[in-house]
């Protein structure tokens, strides 16, 4: 039983160790509507309270203003309101956005929570209140893939 339970910690340890990190993907949950989106998109995820938020009514301001530089970096917005969550503007199931929102470790009681995926499907931004959407573009145009020109 010890020798089980020692390679069993050294297995996890050298998962941990080689790098591997939760992925927004969600691993294994079907219902997760990021897993489509990996290699495809950067999805953009934004929960809130209530829509009535003014970190997020200023950056869904934001969003309407650059909707061009948004498209242009291959994003994906989603928006989870309360329980209620859309993705490109469809309305998501509720097990849909459950199954998201467990995948990001994220709470809509948190407060207006903004957070960026990769096209990898690793979580590379999460902020919380008021956000320079310029600032998250910036951050895509750093990505290597962006500067390969592969996406």
């Amino acid at each position: 039983m010890k020798r089980w339970l020692m390679t069993g910690a050294l297995v996890a340890g050298a998962f941990l160790a080689n790098g591997a990190t939760a992925q927004a993907d969600g691993g294994n949950d079907p219902a997760n509507p990021l897993i489509t989106d990996k290699w495809n998109f950067r999805p953009l995820i934004v929960v809130t309270p209530d829509p009535g938020q003014p970190a997020y009514r200023h950056l869904r301001q934001q969003l309407d203003d650059t909707r061009n530089q948004f498209a242009d970096r291959d994003m994906l917005l989603y928006t989870v309101e309360g329980d209620s969550g859309t993705r490109h503007g469809q309305p998501m199931t509720p097990y849909e956005t459950r199954a998201l929102l467990d995948a990001l470790g994220v709470n809509p009681d948190q407060g207006v929570t903004t957070i960026l995926v990769g096209k990898d499907g690793g979580k590379k931004v999460q902020l919380r209140g008021d956000v320079d959407l310029q600032e998250i573009y910036a951050t895509i145009d750093r990505m290597p893939m962006r500067q390969a020109g592969d996406d």
